[in-house]
């Protein structure tokens, strides 16, 4: 056995020295340990998948108001405010947010075009529901825009760069 100089030459405190000579488990330092196989209850069959898109696909942008507007707004409006709608119904305030929720929700299931989280606190008033959703989208980039455009000749667009 190693003596107690010899072990504080290597580095070792009076604490490691006790805990090797007196304490040390023998397993730790056999050589002989084994590997502990894990245990295999049932074999699960992995079913292949079709591989999931990476990104999703592009949802069409594209919003046309349609000509009856502004009849389908204040249908709406009536029926989720109540019967007691006064005659300037677009100047009806949007501050319960229940009501608000709902009348939203109704116009873009009917119109397929939902108002964006960014302009909800913008739409106080019916009349600014009206306005959002007279605007048409479309669904094009800046660069279908110049494509369709008369260029010059001496400007090309390449896409297949």
């Amino acid at each position: 056995m190693a003596t107690l100089p010899a072990l504080s030459a290597l580095g070792l405190g009076r604490r490691s020295v006790l805990w090797i000579v007196a304490g040390a488990p023998r397993h730790f330092w056999s050589r002989s340990r084994k590997e502990k196989e894990p245990v295999v209850d049932e074999v699960i069959e992995e079913v292949k998948k079709d591989p999931v898109p990476v990104c999703p696909p592009l949802r069409s942008q594209t919003y046309m108001p349609p000509d009856d507007l502004q009849g389908r707004l204040e249908s709406r409006v009536k029926e989720v405010f109540g019967p007691s709608v006064p005659p300037n119904w677009q100047d009806v305030s949007l501050e319960d947010g229940h009501l608000k929720f709902r009348l939203l929700a109704h116009l873009a299931d009917d119109l397929g075009h939902a108002v964006p989280n960014s302009k909800l606190h913008q739409m106080c008033r019916v009349r600014d529901v009206l306005e959002f959703y007279t605007i048409p989208v479309q669904d094009r980039s800046m660069f279908d825009e110049l494509t369709a455009r008369n260029l010059p000749p001496n400007l090309k667009i390449t896409w297949g760069y």
